[in-house]
């Protein structure tokens, strides 16, 4: 019998963990009804991808909106605009977001991401990113 060794420790654990993983998945895929997942308003059953909610308001003076956009950079779907003009946001692995105004301030929504924008701004006008 060959000997164990690291390698074949950790690709045999992995095989365990992936193949715990799967039967998870289908022991709760079994269970679930189709009807219990809620379906978004104008999108079909089981698309609903829990995107950041819309938003516009006035903050500090300034007009921030955010909402899904087709697209955009880094394929998040979801733009950010301070006065009408794109304020470029992306969303971090963990789910914090992060702008191009205060990029190592995470944040946890693409609101607080503008409001972070405008106070970092203090009323000079936002330049578009290219």
């Amino acid at each position: 019998m060959p000997e164990l060794t690291r390698r074949r420790a950790l690709v045999a654990g992995a095989a365990v963990a992936a193949a715990g993983g799967l039967a998870t998945q289908a022991a709760s895929a079994a269970t679930t009804p189709p009807s219990a997942a809620p379906a978004s308003a104008g999108m079909a059953p089981g698309h609903d991808h829990g995107g950041p909610a819309p938003f516009d308001e006035v903050y500090r003076g300034r007009r921030i909106e955010g909402r899904p956009t087709a697209g955009g950079h880094h394929g998040s779907g979801y733009g950010v605009f301070i006065d009408g003009v794109e304020l470029h946001v992306m969303q971090n692995a963990d789910g914090s977001w992060i702008s191009v105004v205060s990029h190592y301030d995470p944040v946890p929504t693409p609101r607080a991401a503008a409001r972070a924008a405008v106070v970092e701004l203090q009323g000079a006008p936002l330049v578009p990113f290219k």
